[in-house]
């Protein structure tokens, strides 16, 4: 295996000088993005030539430009049924987001995409397929369906990317993407991007990739995580008030509910307390998950509740807060969940209502993060609190930092070594691409 250096580049590289096609270059320009994010200027070069990829990077880093330029700059055309290049990913949020980034990539030229999840009906997905498609985007079992009903053949992919690998190997997808992989050419090019490579991730590297080149980004160690993560002791039944005011303070906030069910009432919650609030999870139609993102992004909902669905499912810029109603399942769905503030160096919030029954759960994953356990003390009544801060005021048993991925200490951004909430916020660089402002928007 090929590495490159894991260290930010010294300077900024221009997209100029990763050598991409003119037009190419102009339509990114036309988006304010001169400069490659250090996953982009480390992974591009070699992707273009041919080579396999195998990059660690965190969550808004970048890695959608980093392997769509290569897709779109080496695919080739598409007989009926058979795409030429296929991008798996783990949710259907993912694959729309994914989707309408290569089409921005695509600008004029002849390049077909088209994506393929669940959801949503067969008929359109087949249409694309019998016309012939270019670029494929699918999630694992819905391409598995296609692939069983004859409709999709895959000895014809010349170029595979695994994005968010890791998720997918969290979700149970391994197996699916080992049968699939093993239906491509077998001299195919294969980009894989996750925010971990260890344990089954390093399997599929081993398995499915020749001589990679390896580049992991690591953030820096003044960058590596401004996100405050706050634990908050409250009484349940006053969750929704203190998820009002922390909704309200910030302006923006995605919401984590631990059901379906919890999020549609949660939703219905802080509608009800004066909230703009929108609800994603895996019970609502593609078209209602696509108008709530939507929603969202354009600033008309300050609140967006969702399941674990949506942790890495959803790219959203200028996030402010991240509200755990219910607290994560474990360490990684906590990472996961927190990646949607604070993301590419930004500064973020991210706070988790605990309550006395979650005290123990929690002190554990704390440790499992390597963050200052929370104390004890009895919770809060959820008083309103108006212009302080969560962590301020709101009765005993809160823990408040800012944390990276090692050591910890209160308030104290620190680097290296083991992961914690820092890897799912944005690392490298920490710089935007892109010069647009005003309403939230979705990161590439």
């Amino acid at each position: 295996m090929t590495s490159v250096p894991s260290a930010a580049p010294a300077a900024l590289v221009p997209m100029a000088d990763l050598g991409l096609n003119p037009s190419l270059l102009a339509g990114l320009a036309q988006r304010g993005i001169t400069d490659a994010f250090d996953i982009q200027a480390l992974t591009i070069p070699a992707a273009l030539a041919g080579r396999d990829v195998c990059g660690k990077a965190p969550t808004g880093s970048g890695k959608t430009i980093a392997f769509g330029i290569p897709v779109v700059e080496r695919v080739g055309n598409a007989r009926p049924k058979r795409p030429r290049a296929l991008i798996l990913t783990p949710t259907r949020e993912l694959a729309a987001q994914i989707s309408e980034e290569l089409k921005l990539l695509i600008g004029k030229r002849s390049i077909s995409v088209a994506t393929f999840y669940g959801g949503v009906g067969f008929g359109t997905q087949i249409t694309a397929l019998r016309r012939g498609v270019d670029i494929a985007v699918a999630c694992p079992g819905r391409l598995g369906d296609l692939i069983n009903r004859r409709e999709v053949i895959l000895d014809e992919v010349e170029i595979v990317v695994l994005d968010e690998a890791d998720r997918m190997a969290d979700m149970g997808f391994l197996p699916e993407v080992r049968k699939l992989l093993d239906q491509v050419r077998p001299d195919r090019q294969t980009l894989l991007f996750s925010a971990t490579l260890d344990g089954a991730i390093n399997v599929l590297v081993k398995n499915y990739q020749r001589d990679p080149v390896r580049a992991e980004v690591a953030a820096q160690a003044d960058e590596i995580d401004r996100t405050t993560h706050t634990f908050l002791s409250v009484r349940r039944e006053a969750r929704v008030e203190v998820a009002a005011d922390l909704v309200n303070k910030h302006g923006s906030a995605v919401v984590f509910c631990r059901t379906k069910r919890g999020a549609d009432r949660v939703t219905a919650q802080l509608t009800k307390a004066g909230v703009s609030a929108v609800a994603i999870h895996g019970g609502r139609s593609q078209g209602q998950r696509d108008r709530a993102l939507e929603t969202f992004t354009r600033g008309r909902a300050q609140a967006l509740v969702a399941t674990d669905v949506a942790a890495r499912g959803i790219h959203v810029d200028d996030v402010q807060c991240v509200v755990h109603f219910d607290v994560a399942g474990d360490h990684k769905d906590y990472v996961h969940r927190s990646g949607r503030t604070g993301r590419a160096g930004a500064e973020g919030t991210v706070v988790s209502l605990v309550t006395s029954e979650d005290t123990d759960k929690v002190r554990a994953m704390q440790r499992e993060l390597g963050l200052p356990v929370m104390a004890g003390g009895a919770p809060s009544g959820g008083q309103r609190q108006g212009g302080n801060q969560a962590r301020q005021g709101q009765g005993g048993g809160q823990s408040s930092q800012r944390s990276g991925q090692g050591g910890g200490q209160t308030r104290q951004r620190s680097g290296g070594g083991r992961s914690g909430p820092g890897q799912g916020q944005g690392g490298g660089s920490g710089r935007r691409q892109g010069g647009q402002s005003g309403q939230r928007r979705r990161r590439p």
